[in-house]
Protein backbone atom coordinates (compact mmCIF):
# COMPACT_ATOMS: atom_id res chain seq x y z
CA UNK A 1 0.00 0.00 0.00
CA UNK A 2 3.25 2.35 0.93
CA UNK A 3 4.20 2.01 -2.36
CA UNK A 4 1.23 2.33 -4.05
CA UNK A 5 0.49 5.59 -2.14
CA UNK A 6 4.18 6.56 -3.16
CA UNK A 7 4.01 6.01 -6.70
CA UNK A 8 0.13 7.74 -7.10
CA UNK A 9 1.38 10.79 -5.47
CA UNK A 10 4.84 10.75 -7.74
CA UNK A 11 2.38 10.17 -10.94
CA UNK A 12 -0.23 12.84 -10.46
CA UNK A 13 2.04 15.74 -9.25
CA UNK A 14 4.32 14.89 -11.97
CA UNK A 15 1.35 14.99 -14.23
CA UNK A 16 -0.17 18.38 -13.18
CA UNK A 17 3.52 19.56 -13.59
CA UNK A 18 2.33 19.30 -17.48
CA UNK A 19 -0.72 20.21 -17.54
CA UNK A 20 0.09 23.38 -15.72
CA UNK A 21 3.27 23.69 -17.98
CA UNK A 22 0.66 23.40 -21.29
CA UNK A 23 -1.51 26.21 -19.30
CA UNK A 24 0.10 29.04 -19.31
CA UNK A 25 2.10 28.83 -22.55
CA UNK A 26 0.66 31.35 -24.49
CA UNK A 27 1.19 33.74 -21.80
CA UNK A 28 4.73 32.75 -21.47
CA UNK A 29 5.47 33.21 -24.87
CA UNK A 30 3.09 36.25 -25.14
CA UNK A 31 6.16 38.73 -26.16
CA UNK A 32 7.30 36.74 -29.38
CA UNK A 33 3.36 35.52 -30.69
CA UNK A 34 2.97 39.45 -30.39
CA UNK A 35 6.11 40.25 -33.07
CA UNK A 36 4.63 38.18 -35.27
CA UNK A 37 0.59 38.54 -34.59
CA UNK A 38 -0.43 42.37 -34.06
CA UNK A 39 -2.54 42.79 -31.03
CA UNK A 40 -3.98 45.51 -28.86
CA UNK A 41 -3.34 45.52 -25.36
CA UNK A 42 -6.66 44.35 -24.77
CA UNK A 43 -6.64 41.67 -26.76
CA UNK A 44 -3.38 40.75 -25.28
CA UNK A 45 -4.84 40.49 -22.03
CA UNK A 46 -7.98 38.67 -22.93
CA UNK A 47 -6.15 35.86 -25.09
CA UNK A 48 -3.55 36.12 -21.85
CA UNK A 49 -6.89 35.42 -19.65
CA UNK A 50 -8.79 33.28 -21.51
CA UNK A 51 -6.85 29.79 -20.80
CA UNK A 52 -8.02 30.46 -17.08
CA UNK A 53 -11.51 30.37 -18.08
CA UNK A 54 -11.57 26.64 -18.79
CA UNK A 55 -9.23 26.04 -16.89
CA UNK A 56 -11.57 27.17 -13.95
CA UNK A 57 -14.72 26.11 -15.18
CA UNK A 58 -13.61 22.38 -16.30
CA UNK A 59 -12.56 22.36 -12.76
CA UNK A 60 -15.86 20.90 -11.47
CA UNK A 61 -17.15 18.75 -13.71
CA UNK A 62 -13.37 17.24 -13.54
CA UNK A 63 -12.71 17.01 -9.61
CA UNK A 64 -16.60 15.44 -10.09
CA UNK A 65 -15.40 12.70 -12.33
CA UNK A 66 -12.33 12.00 -10.94
CA UNK A 67 -14.26 11.21 -8.15
CA UNK A 68 -16.46 8.60 -10.07
CA UNK A 69 -14.02 6.78 -12.45
CA UNK A 70 -10.82 7.84 -10.82
CA UNK A 71 -7.14 10.30 -11.52
CA UNK A 72 -6.38 7.39 -13.97
CA UNK A 73 -9.13 7.51 -16.84
CA UNK A 74 -9.52 11.61 -15.94
CA UNK A 75 -5.60 12.77 -16.37
CA UNK A 76 -5.32 10.72 -19.76
CA UNK A 77 -8.29 12.13 -21.14
CA UNK A 78 -7.21 15.63 -20.15
CA UNK A 79 -4.05 14.88 -22.06
CA UNK A 80 -5.46 13.65 -25.14
CA UNK A 81 -7.63 16.27 -25.49
CA UNK A 82 -4.92 18.87 -25.23
CA UNK A 83 -2.45 17.75 -28.08
CA UNK A 84 -5.19 19.47 -29.99
CA UNK A 85 -5.05 22.88 -28.69
CA UNK A 86 -1.14 22.34 -28.85
CA UNK A 87 -0.49 21.57 -32.47
CA UNK A 88 -3.18 24.02 -33.50
CA UNK A 89 -1.61 27.23 -30.87
CA UNK A 90 1.50 26.16 -33.39
CA UNK A 91 0.13 27.07 -36.37
CA UNK A 92 -2.12 30.21 -34.95
CA UNK A 93 -1.66 33.21 -37.60
CA UNK A 94 -4.65 35.33 -35.92
CA UNK A 95 -6.76 36.82 -32.78
CA UNK A 96 -9.16 33.91 -33.58
CA UNK A 97 -6.83 31.16 -33.55
CA UNK A 98 -5.59 32.65 -30.17
CA UNK A 99 -8.56 32.31 -28.68
CA UNK A 100 -9.94 29.04 -29.81
CA UNK A 101 -6.43 27.01 -28.61
CA UNK A 102 -5.96 29.39 -25.44
CA UNK A 103 -9.87 28.28 -24.75
CA UNK A 104 -8.76 24.27 -25.14
CA UNK A 105 -5.91 24.92 -23.13
CA UNK A 106 -7.42 25.66 -20.00
CA UNK A 107 -7.97 21.97 -19.06
CA UNK A 108 -4.75 21.89 -18.41
CA UNK A 109 -5.39 24.35 -15.21
CA UNK A 110 -8.19 22.06 -14.96
CA UNK A 111 -6.25 18.95 -13.91
CA UNK A 112 -5.68 20.74 -10.72
CA UNK A 113 -8.79 19.07 -9.16
CA UNK A 114 -8.07 15.68 -10.30
CA UNK A 115 -5.69 15.28 -7.64
CA UNK A 116 -7.06 16.90 -4.51
CA UNK A 117 -9.57 14.64 -4.86
CA UNK A 118 -7.81 11.20 -5.44
CA UNK A 119 -5.26 11.49 -3.16
CA UNK A 120 -6.51 12.14 0.08
CA UNK A 121 -7.65 8.82 -0.47
CA UNK A 122 -4.24 7.28 0.17
CA UNK A 123 -3.94 9.18 3.08
CA UNK A 124 -4.95 9.50 6.71
CA UNK A 125 -6.76 12.52 7.79
CA UNK A 126 -3.97 13.92 9.60
CA UNK A 127 -1.67 13.77 6.63
CA UNK A 128 -3.99 15.31 4.23
CA UNK A 129 -2.75 19.61 4.60
CA UNK A 130 0.45 17.90 3.32
CA UNK A 131 -0.31 15.72 0.94
CA UNK A 132 -1.86 18.61 -1.05
CA UNK A 133 -0.01 20.67 -0.39
CA UNK A 134 3.33 18.28 -2.21
CA UNK A 135 0.40 17.50 -4.96
CA UNK A 136 0.20 21.89 -5.17
CA UNK A 137 3.35 21.75 -5.90
CA UNK A 138 2.69 21.07 -9.79
CA UNK A 139 2.35 24.84 -9.66
CA UNK A 140 5.81 24.68 -10.88
CA UNK A 141 4.94 23.78 -14.01
CA UNK A 142 4.16 27.37 -14.56
CA UNK A 143 7.47 28.31 -13.61
CA UNK A 144 9.11 25.96 -15.99
CA UNK A 145 7.51 27.18 -19.24
CA UNK A 146 7.25 31.19 -18.24
CA UNK A 147 11.07 30.63 -17.81
CA UNK A 148 12.11 27.91 -20.04
CA UNK A 149 9.68 28.89 -23.62
CA UNK A 150 10.97 32.11 -23.98
CA UNK A 151 14.62 31.20 -23.80
CA UNK A 152 13.89 28.34 -26.49
CA UNK A 153 11.58 30.40 -28.63
CA UNK A 154 14.71 32.85 -28.53
CA UNK A 155 16.67 29.59 -30.55
CA UNK A 156 13.55 28.07 -32.35
CA UNK A 157 10.42 30.05 -32.47
CA UNK A 158 7.35 29.76 -30.95
CA UNK A 159 5.60 27.59 -33.01
CA UNK A 160 8.78 25.42 -32.81
CA UNK A 161 8.50 25.51 -28.71
CA UNK A 162 4.75 24.98 -28.67
CA UNK A 163 5.39 21.71 -30.85
CA UNK A 164 7.77 20.39 -28.26
CA UNK A 165 4.88 20.53 -25.67
CA UNK A 166 3.26 18.11 -28.00
CA UNK A 167 5.85 15.20 -27.29
CA UNK A 168 5.84 15.85 -23.59
CA UNK A 169 1.66 14.96 -23.62
CA UNK A 170 2.14 11.83 -25.11
CA UNK A 171 4.45 10.79 -23.04
CA UNK A 172 2.96 11.29 -20.46
CA UNK A 173 -0.47 10.22 -21.24
CA UNK A 174 1.61 6.73 -21.80
CA UNK A 175 3.05 7.05 -18.18
CA UNK A 176 -0.28 7.68 -16.45
CA UNK A 177 -2.18 4.80 -18.37
CA UNK A 178 0.68 2.39 -17.64
CA UNK A 179 1.21 4.01 -14.11
CA UNK A 180 -2.52 5.34 -13.00
CA UNK A 181 -3.96 3.50 -10.23
CA UNK A 182 -6.61 1.01 -12.04
CA UNK A 183 -8.52 -0.14 -8.65
CA UNK A 184 -9.07 3.68 -6.79
CA UNK A 185 -11.71 3.90 -4.72
CA UNK A 186 -14.52 5.79 -6.72
CA UNK A 187 -17.87 7.53 -5.17
CA UNK A 188 -20.84 6.89 -7.31
CA UNK A 189 -23.58 9.80 -6.12
CA UNK A 190 -24.94 11.93 -8.98
CA UNK A 191 -23.46 14.98 -9.43
CA UNK A 192 -26.90 16.94 -8.76
CA UNK A 193 -27.31 14.78 -5.52
CA UNK A 194 -23.24 16.38 -4.63
CA UNK A 195 -24.16 19.58 -5.53
CA UNK A 196 -27.49 19.99 -3.36
CA UNK A 197 -25.53 18.63 -0.32
CA UNK A 198 -23.14 21.35 -0.29
CA UNK A 199 -24.43 24.25 -1.99
CA UNK A 200 -26.69 25.62 1.02
CA UNK A 201 -23.21 25.36 2.96
CA UNK A 202 -21.68 28.88 3.69
CA UNK A 203 -18.43 27.27 4.59
CA UNK A 204 -18.07 26.06 0.66
CA UNK A 205 -18.57 29.67 -0.42
CA UNK A 206 -16.34 30.73 2.46
CA UNK A 207 -13.53 28.34 1.13
CA UNK A 208 -13.93 29.63 -2.31
CA UNK A 209 -13.10 32.94 -1.40
CA UNK A 210 -10.25 31.91 0.39
CA UNK A 211 -8.76 30.10 -2.97
CA UNK A 212 -10.23 33.28 -4.99
CA UNK A 213 -7.36 35.37 -3.40
CA UNK A 214 -4.76 33.05 -3.32
CA UNK A 215 -4.81 30.86 -6.01
CA UNK A 216 -6.25 33.62 -7.84
CA UNK A 217 -3.26 35.93 -7.03
CA UNK A 218 -1.11 33.34 -8.43
CA UNK A 219 -2.43 32.70 -11.60
CA UNK A 220 -2.71 36.09 -12.19
CA UNK A 221 0.72 37.40 -11.08
CA UNK A 222 1.75 34.02 -12.99
CA UNK A 223 0.50 35.58 -15.39
CA UNK A 224 0.44 38.94 -15.53
CA UNK A 225 3.78 39.36 -14.99
CA UNK A 226 5.90 38.60 -18.03
CA UNK A 227 3.98 41.27 -20.07
CA UNK A 228 3.93 43.47 -17.46
CA UNK A 229 7.65 43.50 -16.19
CA UNK A 230 8.44 43.94 -19.79
CA UNK A 231 6.05 47.11 -20.73
CA UNK A 232 6.22 49.15 -17.17
CA UNK A 233 9.87 47.98 -16.45
CA UNK A 234 11.76 48.07 -19.94
CA UNK A 235 12.97 44.56 -19.07
CA UNK A 236 13.58 41.85 -22.01
CA UNK A 237 11.06 38.68 -21.96
CA UNK A 238 13.71 36.52 -20.62
CA UNK A 239 14.77 38.64 -17.63
CA UNK A 240 10.72 38.93 -17.30
CA UNK A 241 10.58 35.33 -17.38
CA UNK A 242 13.13 34.89 -14.91
CA UNK A 243 11.70 37.34 -12.53
CA UNK A 244 8.18 35.58 -13.01
CA UNK A 245 9.85 31.54 -12.54
CA UNK A 246 11.41 33.15 -9.14
CA UNK A 247 8.10 33.82 -7.29
CA UNK A 248 6.15 30.53 -9.31
CA UNK A 249 9.01 29.39 -7.22
CA UNK A 250 8.37 30.87 -4.35
CA UNK A 251 4.80 30.42 -4.51
CA UNK A 252 4.86 26.89 -4.96
CA UNK A 253 7.55 25.22 -2.84
CA UNK A 254 5.46 27.33 0.13
CA UNK A 255 2.27 25.20 -0.62
CA UNK A 256 3.22 21.71 0.84
CA UNK A 257 4.48 24.13 4.16
CA UNK A 258 1.04 25.86 4.48
CA UNK A 259 -0.29 22.29 4.16
CA UNK A 260 1.89 21.08 6.86
CA UNK A 261 1.26 24.33 8.73
CA UNK A 262 -1.94 23.33 8.71
CA UNK A 263 -1.75 20.00 9.84
CA UNK A 264 -0.02 20.98 12.60
CA UNK A 265 -1.78 23.98 14.07
CA UNK A 266 -5.39 25.49 13.25
CA UNK A 267 -5.66 26.34 9.80
CA UNK A 268 -7.78 29.44 10.26
CA UNK A 269 -5.30 30.90 12.48
CA UNK A 270 -3.01 30.39 9.60
CA UNK A 271 -5.28 32.10 6.72
CA UNK A 272 -4.58 35.08 9.36
CA UNK A 273 -1.38 36.08 8.63
CA UNK A 274 -1.72 34.60 5.09
CA UNK A 275 -4.41 37.21 4.38
CA UNK A 276 -2.55 40.12 6.49
CA UNK A 277 0.27 39.53 4.79
CA UNK A 278 -1.68 39.61 1.18
CA UNK A 279 -3.32 42.74 1.82
CA UNK A 280 -0.26 44.89 3.02
CA UNK A 281 1.17 43.58 -0.39
CA UNK A 282 -0.96 44.83 -1.95
CA UNK A 283 -0.88 48.19 -0.32
CA UNK A 284 3.24 48.37 -1.13
CA UNK A 285 1.96 47.51 -5.12
CA UNK A 286 -0.56 50.14 -5.25
CA UNK A 287 2.10 52.89 -4.73
CA UNK A 288 3.64 51.77 -8.10
CA UNK A 289 7.28 51.59 -6.73
CA UNK A 290 10.13 50.93 -8.36
CA UNK A 291 11.21 47.99 -9.86
CA UNK A 292 13.04 47.02 -6.32
CA UNK A 293 10.17 47.75 -4.16
CA UNK A 294 8.08 45.83 -6.66
CA UNK A 295 9.99 42.45 -6.56
CA UNK A 296 9.64 43.04 -2.53
CA UNK A 297 5.66 43.50 -2.93
CA UNK A 298 5.01 40.49 -5.33
CA UNK A 299 7.90 38.33 -3.66
CA UNK A 300 5.39 38.78 -0.75
CA UNK A 301 2.45 38.00 -2.37
CA UNK A 302 3.94 34.63 -3.48
CA UNK A 303 5.20 33.63 0.38
CA UNK A 304 1.66 34.45 1.53
CA UNK A 305 -0.38 32.92 -1.17
CA UNK A 306 1.83 29.98 -1.09
CA UNK A 307 1.17 29.19 2.00
CA UNK A 308 -2.63 30.14 1.54
CA UNK A 309 -3.42 27.75 -1.12
CA UNK A 310 -1.79 24.66 0.81
CA UNK A 311 -3.75 25.85 4.00
CA UNK A 312 -6.86 25.59 2.08
CA UNK A 313 -6.97 22.41 0.89
CA UNK A 314 -6.55 21.41 4.14
CA UNK A 315 -9.56 22.30 5.02
CA UNK A 316 -11.63 20.79 1.94
CA UNK A 317 -11.52 17.56 3.03
CA UNK A 318 -11.74 18.60 6.32
CA UNK A 319 -15.31 19.80 5.95
CA UNK A 320 -16.24 18.00 2.87
CA UNK A 321 -14.85 14.37 3.00
CA UNK A 322 -18.50 13.00 1.41
CA UNK A 323 -18.35 15.72 -1.35
CA UNK A 324 -14.63 15.99 -1.74
CA UNK A 325 -15.54 15.81 -5.83
CA UNK A 326 -18.01 18.18 -6.44
CA UNK A 327 -16.04 20.77 -3.66
CA UNK A 328 -12.75 20.26 -4.66
CA UNK A 329 -13.95 21.32 -8.23
CA UNK A 330 -16.10 24.38 -7.37
CA UNK A 331 -13.31 25.59 -4.73
CA UNK A 332 -10.35 25.06 -7.43
CA UNK A 333 -12.96 26.45 -9.50
CA UNK A 334 -13.06 29.84 -7.81
CA UNK A 335 -9.29 30.23 -7.39
CA UNK A 336 -8.88 29.58 -11.09
CA UNK A 337 -11.08 32.66 -12.00
CA UNK A 338 -9.73 34.59 -9.45
CA UNK A 339 -6.57 34.42 -11.87
CA UNK A 340 -9.01 35.25 -15.07
CA UNK A 341 -10.61 38.87 -13.66
CA UNK A 342 -7.20 40.54 -12.33
CA UNK A 343 -5.30 40.82 -15.30
CA UNK A 344 -8.38 42.25 -17.53
CA UNK A 345 -8.76 44.72 -14.39
CA UNK A 346 -5.23 45.85 -14.04
CA UNK A 347 -5.24 46.66 -17.94
CA UNK A 348 -8.73 48.32 -17.72
CA UNK A 349 -7.58 50.20 -14.58
CA UNK A 350 -3.91 51.28 -16.59
CA UNK A 351 -5.62 52.43 -19.43
CA UNK A 352 -8.26 54.25 -17.60
CA UNK A 353 -5.90 55.91 -14.73
CA UNK A 354 -2.84 55.43 -16.31
CA UNK A 355 -1.31 52.97 -13.91
CA UNK A 356 -3.09 50.11 -11.48
CA UNK A 357 -3.10 51.73 -8.37
CA UNK A 358 -6.28 51.12 -7.91
CA UNK A 359 -6.39 47.10 -8.81
CA UNK A 360 -3.72 46.22 -6.70
CA UNK A 361 -5.58 47.97 -3.57
CA UNK A 362 -8.61 46.10 -4.69
CA UNK A 363 -7.05 42.92 -4.10
CA UNK A 364 -5.68 44.83 -0.38
CA UNK A 365 -9.47 45.12 0.22
CA UNK A 366 -10.48 41.72 -0.95
CA UNK A 367 -7.92 40.18 1.88
CA UNK A 368 -8.50 42.63 4.74
CA UNK A 369 -12.29 40.86 3.85
CA UNK A 370 -10.98 37.19 4.10
CA UNK A 371 -8.78 38.03 7.29
CA UNK A 372 -12.59 38.77 8.90
CA UNK A 373 -13.86 36.15 7.68
CA UNK A 374 -11.52 33.94 9.09
CA UNK A 375 -11.70 35.07 12.87
CA UNK A 376 -15.16 34.37 12.39
CA UNK A 377 -14.75 30.87 11.05
CA UNK A 378 -12.31 30.65 13.95
CA UNK A 379 -14.27 31.67 17.14
CA UNK A 380 -17.64 30.23 15.22
CA UNK A 381 -15.68 27.00 15.08
CA UNK A 382 -14.89 27.28 18.93
CA UNK A 383 -18.33 27.69 19.48
CA UNK A 384 -19.29 24.40 17.72
CA UNK A 385 -16.31 22.54 19.23
CA UNK A 386 -17.89 23.82 22.95
CA UNK A 387 -21.52 22.64 21.64
CA UNK A 388 -20.17 19.51 20.77
CA UNK A 389 -18.46 19.17 24.44
CA UNK A 390 -22.01 19.76 25.53
CA UNK A 391 -23.47 17.53 23.24
CA UNK A 392 -21.81 14.68 23.86
CA UNK A 393 -21.81 14.70 27.67
CA UNK A 394 -22.75 11.91 29.64
CA UNK A 395 -23.69 14.19 32.20
CA UNK A 396 -27.60 15.88 31.80
CA UNK A 397 -27.02 19.85 31.17
CA UNK A 398 -29.62 22.29 31.84
CA UNK A 399 -28.71 25.75 30.82
CA UNK A 400 -31.33 29.06 31.93
CA UNK A 401 -30.70 32.26 31.43
CA UNK A 402 -30.73 35.00 34.68
CA UNK A 403 -34.55 34.57 35.44
CA UNK A 404 -34.34 30.57 35.76
CA UNK A 405 -36.09 30.20 32.52
CA UNK A 406 -34.54 26.36 30.62
CA UNK A 407 -32.69 27.84 28.15
CA UNK A 408 -30.99 24.41 26.21
CA UNK A 409 -30.91 21.18 27.88
CA UNK A 410 -28.29 17.98 26.08
CA UNK A 411 -28.94 14.85 24.99
CA UNK A 412 -28.33 13.49 28.07
CA UNK A 413 -30.90 15.62 29.97
CA UNK A 414 -33.31 14.18 27.85
CA UNK A 415 -32.62 10.58 28.86
CA UNK A 416 -32.40 10.82 32.24
CA UNK A 417 -35.42 12.64 32.86
CA UNK A 418 -37.81 11.45 30.07
CA UNK A 419 -38.71 15.21 28.80
CA UNK A 420 -37.40 16.43 25.08
CA UNK A 421 -35.63 19.48 24.66
CA UNK A 422 -39.22 21.06 23.34
CA UNK A 423 -41.05 20.24 26.04
CA UNK A 424 -38.71 22.16 28.79
CA UNK A 425 -37.33 25.21 26.55
CA UNK A 426 -39.44 28.56 27.99
CA UNK A 427 -40.34 26.71 31.55
CA UNK A 428 -38.46 26.52 35.05
CA UNK A 429 -36.25 24.44 36.57
CA UNK A 430 -39.68 23.44 39.29
CA UNK A 431 -40.92 21.38 35.91
CA UNK A 432 -38.73 18.49 37.59
CA UNK A 433 -39.30 18.91 41.51
CA UNK A 434 -40.38 15.97 43.10
CA UNK A 435 -41.67 17.90 46.09
CA UNK A 436 -38.97 16.05 48.64
CA UNK A 437 -37.65 19.10 49.35
CA UNK A 438 -39.18 22.37 51.04
CA UNK A 439 -38.59 26.13 50.65
CA UNK A 440 -36.13 26.64 52.90
CA UNK A 441 -34.04 23.80 51.12
CA UNK A 442 -34.09 25.83 48.24
CA UNK A 443 -34.04 29.33 49.61
CA UNK A 444 -30.31 27.64 51.15
CA UNK A 445 -29.55 26.61 47.38
CA UNK A 446 -29.51 29.95 45.99
CA UNK A 447 -27.95 31.55 48.84
CA UNK A 448 -25.05 29.07 48.47
CA UNK A 449 -24.80 30.08 44.54
CA UNK A 450 -24.95 34.03 45.35
CA UNK A 451 -22.57 33.68 48.23
CA UNK A 452 -19.95 30.94 47.07
CA UNK A 453 -20.58 30.86 43.04
CA UNK A 454 -21.80 27.89 43.28
CA UNK A 455 -24.26 24.68 45.12
CA UNK A 456 -23.42 21.22 45.14
CA UNK A 457 -25.67 18.45 46.41
CA UNK A 458 -27.94 15.58 46.56
CA UNK A 459 -31.50 16.33 45.11
CA UNK A 460 -34.45 14.62 44.67
CA UNK A 461 -36.45 15.39 41.17
CA UNK A 462 -39.11 13.58 39.21
CA UNK A 463 -39.19 11.99 35.52
CA UNK A 464 -41.85 12.87 33.11
CA UNK A 465 -43.40 9.03 33.82
CA UNK A 466 -43.71 10.24 37.45
CA UNK A 467 -40.87 8.26 39.06
CA UNK A 468 -38.64 10.30 41.88
CA UNK A 469 -35.03 9.88 41.58
CA UNK A 470 -31.76 10.85 43.47
CA UNK A 471 -29.20 12.87 41.39
CA UNK A 472 -26.12 14.98 42.49
CA UNK A 473 -26.03 18.26 41.06
CA UNK A 474 -24.23 21.26 40.25
CA UNK A 475 -25.33 24.97 39.45
CA UNK A 476 -22.79 27.34 38.63
CA UNK A 477 -24.15 31.17 37.19
CA UNK A 478 -21.98 32.02 34.25
CA UNK A 479 -21.11 35.91 33.98
CA UNK A 480 -20.52 38.36 31.24
CA UNK A 481 -17.66 40.63 30.83
CA UNK A 482 -18.48 43.20 33.96
CA UNK A 483 -19.57 40.32 36.26
CA UNK A 484 -23.21 40.24 35.74
CA UNK A 485 -25.02 36.89 35.48
CA UNK A 486 -26.44 35.79 32.25
CA UNK A 487 -26.98 32.20 32.62
CA UNK A 488 -26.86 29.36 35.42
CA UNK A 489 -25.93 26.36 33.96
CA UNK A 490 -26.86 22.90 36.06
CA UNK A 491 -24.79 19.75 35.52
CA UNK A 492 -26.07 16.25 37.32
CA UNK A 493 -25.85 12.62 37.11
CA UNK A 494 -28.80 9.89 38.15
CA UNK A 495 -27.16 8.36 41.34
CA UNK A 496 -30.15 5.81 41.78
CA UNK A 497 -28.19 2.78 41.26
CA UNK A 498 -25.43 4.24 43.44
CA UNK A 499 -28.23 4.30 45.93
CA UNK A 500 -29.22 1.14 46.04
CA UNK A 501 -25.77 -0.30 46.28
CA UNK A 502 -25.38 1.75 49.82
CA UNK A 503 -28.75 1.30 51.08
Amino acid sequence: MLKKTGLQLSLQTSSLVVGFMVWVLISSLMPYITADIPLTSGQASIITAIPVILGSLMRIPIGFYADRFGARIIFLISFLILLFPVFYLSAASSFTDLVIGGLILGIGGATFSIGVTSLPKYYPKEKHGFINGVYGVGNIGTAITTFGAPIIAGSIGWQGTIRIFLVILVVFSALVFIFGDRKEAKVRKSMVEQIRGVYKNTTLWFLSLFYFITFGAFVAFTMFLPSFLVDNFGLDPVDAGIRTAVFIIIATLLRPVGGLLADKFNPFIILMFVFIGVAFSGILLSFSPDIIWYTVGALAVGVTVGIGNGTVFKLVPLYFSKQAGIVNGIVSAMGGLGGFFPPLLLTAVANITGHHAIAFMLMSEFAFVSFVIVIFMYYQERVSVEGKIIESAAEGIMVTNKKRIIQNVNPAFERITGYTKEEVLGKTPAILKSGKQDAGFYDGMWNSINENGFWEGEIWNKRKNGEMYPELLTISPVKNNVGEIKYYVGVFNDITQAEKILS
